[in-house]
């Protein structure tokens, strides 16, 4: 038998090497939230502003959700001991499904312990290789992952270009659209309705991933996405609801469908009970109270106003996604050194995750920064960027 040219420890060092010298290589940052102050973060004993958090209105510590993982946790335990299909699906996840269902309008929902899990399941289960997707240019890693394993034939548009979507559904005739509510880089919005309308005039479906969307719109004039305006939704809970898990939402019949053969729902031990219970909590409280999100457009625009007054120049995002392009790797490193030792930690984002020379800072705002907090950083950006 042949032996292969290289060993796994040779092939994983090579990589390492290949990512380090490129500038491009991950690692883990361990950070502790600050006992006073939820916009504070602990990095090897030095505390730093937060700005780049998704906890966007602010709940993954408030204390009506910290209150419902203790009752979830001592009405159901703490672990659902099972996959959905044969004792893990519990009154807490069915209550969890009708409030999405209620919240948004369609007739079924099933859960997932994560986005990421959720749309990748979806894409493979839904399709297959006689199938044929358009998609926006720039949807998430897991939708595009997915697709990759159903075997779809994939036709990509240029980002937001109605006319391209039109154009390429046209001619190839899809089973789906699919795209985002809110785009996870650029921090703009979908135009929904405009797609909506492309997909039923050919006999499509139309998927949103609203998994930045979901709890934050409306906003600055842009309504929610719900099944007014698309087939499939999917809802993560970890942005905006601020606990764990996702949901797809969709016609009944395609949830039955999903639940018979979604190898990632039917093989995983399920969300736990306590989980689906915090987030029914935070369903709650983001559908029938506006104020943190009313809340929230204030520190978007108090932000927006900040970096206007200092030369900054961002994308135009109206949602709490504030990226600023630098445009190269080096440059965006020494950027990201220097906020970090001025004590900001701001996401600092390279290709693959953006095109290339579109690296970026990724700053996100949720209710609880402050003026304070907000004029600080600008004057920091303000002082890096000429530097």
């Amino acid at each position: 038998m042949t032996r292969p040219q290289q060993t796994l420890a040779q092939k994983i060092e090579q990589k390492m090497q290949r990512a380090a010298q490129s500038g491009l290589l991950r690692r883990r940052q361990q950070l502790e939230q600050s006992p006073d102050c939820v916009n504070r973060l602990v990095h090897q004993g030095s505390i730093k502003h937060n700005f780049a958090s998704n906890d966007y209105l602010g709940l993954s510590q408030s204390g009506e959700l910290i209150e419902a993982l203790a009752e979830g946790a001592k009405c159901y335990g703490v672990g659902s001991g099972a996959s959905p299909l044969v004792t893990g699906y519990s009154e807490a996840h069915a209550k969890l499904e009708q409030a999405l269902c209620d919240a948004t309008g369609h007739e079924a929902a099933l859960l997932f312990s994560s986005g990421f899990s959720a749309n990748s399941a979806l894409m493979k289960t839904l399709l297959d290789k006689e199938s044929v997707v358009v998609a926006d240019k720039l949807i998430h890693a897991s939708l595009i992952d997915g697709l990759r394993e159903s075997g779809a034939l994939l036709k990509r548009f240029v980002h937001n270009d109605i006319a391209g979507a039109k154009r390429l559904t046209e001619k190839h005739q899809p089973q789906a659209i699919v795209t985002e509510s809110i785009f996870s880089m650029d921090g703009d919005l979908a135009p929904i309705d405009e797609l909506y309308g492309v997909a039923k005039d050919n006999g499509a479906w139309l998927v949103v991933d609203d998994a930045h969307g979901f709890g934050v719109l409306p906003l600055g004039g842009h309504k929610r996405v719900d099944a007014s305006c698309c087939d499939i939704q999917i809802v993560t809970f970890g942005k905006a609801l601020g606990c764990q898990g996702a949901a797809i939402l969709g016609s009944r019949a395609c949830i039955d469908f999903l639940v018979a053969h979604a190898r990632d729902y039917i093989y995983s031990t399920a969300l736990s009970p306590a989980s689906a219970y915090v987030a029914l909590k935070a369903v709650n409280l983001v559908t029938r109270d506006g104020q943190r999100r009313d809340k929230l457009a204030q520190v978007i625009l108090a932000f927006q106003q900040a970096a206007k007054a200092r030369g900054i120049e961002l994308l135009g995002s109206q949602t709490p996604i504030q990226p600023l392009v630098v445009g190269d790797i080096d440059k965006l490193a020494k950027i990201d050194l220097a906020l970090k030792a001025a004590g900001f930690w701001v996401g600092a984002i390279r290709p693959p995750t953006v095109p290339q020379g579109s690296a970026r800072l990724r700053i996100t705002l949720n209710v609880h920064h402050t003026q304070a907090d907000i004029d600080a950083l600008a004057e920091q950006l303000q002082r890096v960027l000429q530097g």
